[in-house]
C-alpha cells in the first residue's frame, strides 16, 4: 500500500479555493476534494467551467473518480459536488454533522418542507474514524468541528486535507462564528491534527495571496506547529480561544454566505421550488437598529 498518494491541486481564483485530486498510482483510482462552480451573484449565473476543466484534466491523467468528498458545507463558494456526481457516478460524501447544519439553516431561512434536513442529499455521511478505499489507498476521516459542525479532514498516507480548519501558517485558522461553531472545539480539533507526523503534507482548502504572489496549496504539520500565527504547538487553549473570538467579532459576513449555504446543504443543487424555469435563493434582511 502506497503511503505517498499523488495529489493534483487546482486553484479557483474567484473564491480563493483549492480543489485537490488525491490519486492512487497503483490503481488510477482518485477522489476529488472540495470541487467548485463559478457563481456571479449579480446575475444569478452559475458556471461549470472550473468543474468541467477539472474533469477534463482528470481524464487526461487517466484517472477514474471513485469518490467526491466535501470537507464541510462551504459558505464562500458553490460546490460542484452534485454536478460531478451526475457525470462520474461517484458517491458524494460529507461529514455527518451536515444534518445539524441543514436543520440550523432550514430554520433560520424559513425553508419549506420540500427540503428534508436529514443528509439524504449526499450518498454517504461520514463519522470520525470512518475509512474509505481509493484503490489501494485507505482514507481515514477525522472529525474537526469548530469552524462548522460538519467539518472533517481526510488523512491518507502522508497527506491530510483539512478543509477550512487550517490555513497556511501566516493566515492562521478558520473562523468560528458560524452557527454551531466554537473556538474551543476548533482548538481541540487542530490539536488532534498536530498529533500527526511533522512531515505530513497539509493540503489547504483556501489561500488568498497578496497581489503578485502565488496561492499556497500545501504546507506541513511541522510548519503549522512551529509557525501558525494563531495556534502553534505551544499555544494554550485559553489564549487561542480568546484571540480567535476577538478576531471573529470583527470579520464581515462572507459575500456568498446565503446562496452558498442554500446550495451546498443540498449537496450542490438548486432549490426545487422555482418558477418559470428559474430557482431562487432566500436572503434574510432586517433594519439595522440605530
Amino acid at each position: 500500500m502506497s503511503s505517498t498518494p499523488v495529489v493534483h491541486s487546482f486553484h479557483h481564483a474567484a473564491s480563493g479555493t483549492w480543489t485537490h485530486v488525491v490519486a492512487d498510482p497503483a490503481s488510477a483510482q482518485a477522489a476529488i476534494v472540495d470541487p467548485v462552480l463559478d457563481f456571479d451573484a449579480a446575475s444569478g449565473s452559475i458556471g461549470t467551467r472550473p468543474a468541467a476543466a477539472l474533469l477534463a484534466r482528470i481524464g487526461e491523467l487517466g484517472l477514474d473518480v471513485a469518490a467526491i468528498l466535501e470537507t464541510h458545507a462551504h459558505a464562500d463558494h458553490l460546490s460542484a459536488g452534485a454536478w460531478i456526481r451526475d457525470r462520474c457516478s461517484a458517491p458524494l460524501a460529507i461529514g455527518a454533522g451536515i444534518v445539524q447544519v441543514q436543520r440550523t439553516f432550514k430554520q433560520s431561512l424559513d425553508i419549506g418542507d420540500e427540503f428534508v434536513a436529514d443528509g439524504t442529499q449526499f450518498d454517504r455521511l461520514l463519522h470520525d474514524g470512518d475509512t474509505l478505499r481509493i484503490g489501494t489507498l485507505e482514507l481515514r476521516v477525522i472529525a474537526t468541528p469548530g469552524h462548522t459542525p460538519d467539518s472533517v479532514a481526510y488523512h491518507v498516507g502522508d497527506a491530510l486535507f483539512t478543509g477550512d480548519t487550517l490555513f497556511a501558517p501566516g493566515a492562521g485558522t478558520a473562523r468560528c462564528d458560524f452557527p454551531g461553531g466554537s473556538a474551543a472545539m476548533l482548538y481541540r480539533s487542530i490539536r488532534r491534527l498536530y498529533e500527526l507526523p511533522d512531515s505530513t503534507r497539509v493540503f489547504l482548502c483556501h489561500d488568498y495571496p497578496a497581489s503578485g504572489a502565488d496561492a499556497v496549496a500545501q504546507t506541513r504539520i511541522g510548519d503549522e506547529k512551529q509557525a501558525n500565527t494563531q495556534l502553534r504547538a505551544d499555544t494554550p487553549e485559553a489564549d487561542y480561544t480568546a484571540a480567535r473570538e476577538r478576531r471573529d467579532a470583527t470579520l464581515p459576513v462572507p459575500k456568498l454566505l446565503w446562496p452558498a449555504i442554500q446550495f451546498n446543504i443540498r449537496g450542490g443543487r438548486l432549490p426545487a421550488d422555482g418558477v418559470n424555469g428559474r430557482a431562487f435563493f432566500k436572503l434574510p434582511v432586517a433594519f439595522d437598529a440605530e
